[in-house]
């Protein structure tokens, strides 16, 4: 029997990323869609029982899985209602909008005994996967400086709710998570954080750049992100003993989804997650070579999903990393408030 999803929010994430992704995953179906507008639901909804509410959705003892897309604001308390609703849920980042409030949802989810599983889809990005088995393989040797940046070109403050002044918005809370997550996989939770969170942008009412360090033993992690990157900056620089990496652009995926394209097929003449623009990789002998790389695959996190649902694989990302992507997030926000490195409370 298939796993009946439900989603909740069918504005851009739902639509970029969750539908496509859920109807591309064997042994999921799109089973219900929460929308205030369905009359724009689309091909995407197609076969979907549209409904206005989540609680209608909850309800429904045909549904086995709610996917959470809505507004950040509103992800923990969703998510908890359909914890005691009886439901496994996905929820996308940022898990909660601070700690406390994610460790609510996983204390339901431990007492109803549902899964609960956060969306970090960035663990699939082709470049990401990359660096892990570089790392793997010893081409860096001990890594001693990371770098990672997603920096953006849109100098207009959008009328919408990411970038308006409400509990959630802002860049620290929407692309702050996903490269905390690829740090965290990569080197573990870190002593400290400090980070500067500000806006940059004419008329901005949520904050639009970040910069913030993360302390290692022998490690500096430095991630970023802005709105006013003309120029564009690497997405990732990685220095170690045996070697370094450079690495410009983004993956790949979001772009492809955006147009149209159904995940697995093939995207600017390239296979999906395909890198267009490979690393550079230099060893300690000088030697230059491209790394044409792993190619990403955002299915593998539903695929993840599916199979933990039906008992047959783990979490593929269980409440106590998605935890530790809070605290992280948490000990940024305190740090920028007062000036001074914040230990994580993981």
């Amino acid at each position: 029997m298939p796993v009946n999803v439900a989603l909740i929010g069918f504005g851009y994430a739902g639509r970029t990323f969750h539908a496509p992704l859920i109807h591309a995953v064997e042994g999921l179906t799109l089973h219900t869609v929460v929308t205030s507008r369905p009359d724009e639901a689309g091909e995407l909804a197609a076969g979907a029982r549209l409904v206005a509410t989540p609680e209608e959705a909850f309800a429904d003892p045909a549904v086995d899985l709610v996917v959470i897309a809505a507004p950040n604001d509103r992800h923990a308390p969703l998510a908890i209602q359909a914890l005691e609703a009886g439901k496994a849920v996905v929820v996308d980042k940022p898990f909660a909008l601070d700690l406390a409030e994610a460790r609510g949802v996983v204390e339901v989810a431990e007492r109803t005994g549902r899964l609960l599983s956060v969306f970090h889809n960035r663990r699939w990005d082709a470049d990401f996967l990359t660096l892990q088995a570089l790392i793997a393989e010893g081409h860096l040797g001990r890594v001693a400086r990371f770098e990672s940046r997603f920096d953006r070109y849109r100098p207009e403050v959008r009328d919408r709710w990411r970038e308006a002044d409400v509990p959630g918005a802002g860049v620290w809370m929407d692309l702050g998570p996903h490269l905390i997550d690829q740090a965290l996989r990569l080197f573990g939770p870190p002593r400290s954080v400090f980070a500067h969170i500000g806006a940059d942008r004419d008329g901005a009412k949520a904050d639009d750049a970040f910069l913030a360090v993360l302390d290692y033993d022998r490690l500096t992690v430095t991630l970023g992100a802005d709105m006013l990157s003309l120029a564009g900056t690497p997405r990732l620089i990685v220095q170690g003993t045996g070697g370094g990496w450079i690495k410009h652009g983004l993956d790949a995926q979001e772009d492809a989804m955006k147009a149209g394209v159904r995940p697995g097929d093939a995207f600017e003449g390239r296979a999906w997650g395909a890198d267009p623009r490979p690393g550079r990789l230099a060893d300690a002998e000088g030697t230059e070579s491209q790394t044409t790389g792993v190619g990403g695959d955002y299915r593998a996190y539903y695929a993840g999903v599916r199979d933990a649902l039906l008992g047959s694989g783990p979490n593929p990302v269980p409440s106590a990393e998605a935890l530790a992507v809070m605290a992280v997030i948490d000990a940024g926000r305190e740090s920028a408030r007062t000036g001074r490195a914040v230990a994580p409370v993981i």
